[in-house]
């Protein structure tokens, strides 16, 4: 209930909100660079194209390369996407995504922002070397690189979040997250004497109780299985 929708719809949809509030552009036609195709990444790389911008991802790990590209996006390394990207967007955890030898090859008013960790995924430091001082905007820094400038929001920090308008994801999303904290503070209390210590997974039986009353609110009704279909579910005798 976490990834899937906090992470997926919640960041994407904050992204791109905060985004074009604080620079009023169009995201239509525009190559977006999504940086890291996790939960986060996906669900901004999908909520991007639908708002009609051509979708690059860049990823390190081959196999959600494969998902990417297999979901229509394009995909191609960091120092390829630097070259051809209008809007920049790093979702990866990871330090120094966006580096120094990617700056050179941006194009004249490139949009850098981080939805991913701290404000190491743009390596600012080596930004501002390369370009000195930044004019100062409300949530937005520009720099310059000879005839070239890159505007920089939020700091490089969460830009849903830190930019002067960013307010977060929207609250049909953040219930369920708080449902979840809330379901599993109580199950720790309950069962936490008998458990050893660890990391442990939320509880299907909580996951499933949010999903179940986010639908009744939505006045949403599923199916059940019926008790045939469930004793063919957990057999091993029955089916190819």
């Amino acid at each position: 209930m976490k990834r899937s929708f906090d992470n997926v719809h919640g960041t994407g949809e904050s992204v791109l909100a905060s985004l074009m509030i604080t620079t009023n552009v169009l995201i239509a036609g525009k190559r977006f660079v999504v940086a890291g195709y996790g939960y986060c990444g996906r669900g901004l790389a999908r909520k991007a194209k639908g708002l009609g911008a051509r979708v690059i991802v860049t990823e390190v790990d081959p196999r959600r390369a494969l998902e990417a590209h297999m979901d229509g996006f394009d995909v191609m390394p960091m120092d390829a996407a630097a070259a051809c990207g209008e809007i920049f967007v790093t979702m990866t955890g990871d330090v120094g995504v966006i580096g120094e030898r990617h700056f050179p090859l941006m194009r004249d008013g490139a949009i850098l922002a981080n939805a991913g960790h701290f404000n190491v995924e743009i390596d600012l430091d080596r930004l501002r070397a390369l370009a000195g001082a930044a004019e100062q905007r409300d949530g937005i820094e520009t720099f310059t690189l000879g005839d070239r400038h890159i505007h920089v929001l939020a700091e490089g920090r969460l830009v849903n979040l830190a930019t002067p308008k960013g307010m977060g994801h929207p609250i049909e999303v953040m219930d369920l997250s708080f449902a979840v904290q809330a379901l599993s503070a109580e199950y720790i209390v309950r069962h936490g004497r008998d458990l050893p210590g660890g990391v442990y997974e939320v509880p299907t039986t909580i996951d499933e109780a949010v999903a179940r009353e986010k639908l009744a609110s939505l006045g949403i009704a599923i199916d059940s299985l019926t008790d045939e279909q469930a004793r063919y579910l957990s057999a091993w005798d029955v089916g190819t």
